[in-house]
């Protein structure tokens, strides 16, 4: 991995592990986090929206029904870029978002999310459930991951700072 003080104040970078802490730990606790998900219109314009993403084996997972904009952006570019707020710490990442098709890895996720709340259920290559956000679309729902190529963190409690971090992937 590689990183960059972005600080402009004469803090050390920001060590990964301050965010990485905390994903892990709400991935193990099924804790719920609003997730802000960037995408691109077909005109270029950004499209944001909230998702309810989980961290699981260092990467983001979310949902999305196909006649979404988010879907269909993705569809046409599907570079993306998650935030949120963690504890001290203004987090976005940036990454290619990829439909998991894996029946296992939907299994998987449609039990993480059912642990959360929702009572997600693989069905066909997607996620079901009686209900969703009022947003997305009808069911069935897709599963997207997102493989961190990119992030950034603003500390916003001591100690201070912001660092760019950039994830060798060419060994994943």
């Amino acid at each position: 991995m590689e990183q960059k003080n972005l600080d402009i104040y004469g803090n050390p970078p920001l060590p990964w592990s301050r965010a990485l802490d905390q994903l892990e730990a709400a991935a193990d606790t099924q804790a719920p986090r609003t997730t802000w998900l960037s995408t691109v219109r077909p005109d270029g314009r950004p499209h944001l929206t909230g998702v309810g993403a989980l961290w699981v084996d260092g990467k983001f997972y979310f949902t999305s029904g196909a006649s979404t904009r988010k879907s269909r952006n993705l569809a046409a570019n599907p570079n993306c870029a998650l935030s949120m707020v963690l504890k001290g710490l203004d987090l976005a990442v940036e990454g290619r978002a990829e439909k998991v098709t894996d029946p296992a890895t939907l299994e998987r996720l449609a039990a993480r999310y059912a642990a959360q709340g929702w009572p997600a259920r693989a069905i066909d290559g997607a996620l079901t459930a009686e209900f969703s956000a009022p947003s997305a679309g009808p069911a069935p729902w897709e599963l997207y991951v997102v493989t961190p190529v990119t992030a950034f963190g603003v500390a916003t409690a001591e100690p201070y700072g912001a660092t760019r971090w950039r994830f060798d992937r060419s060994r994943s």
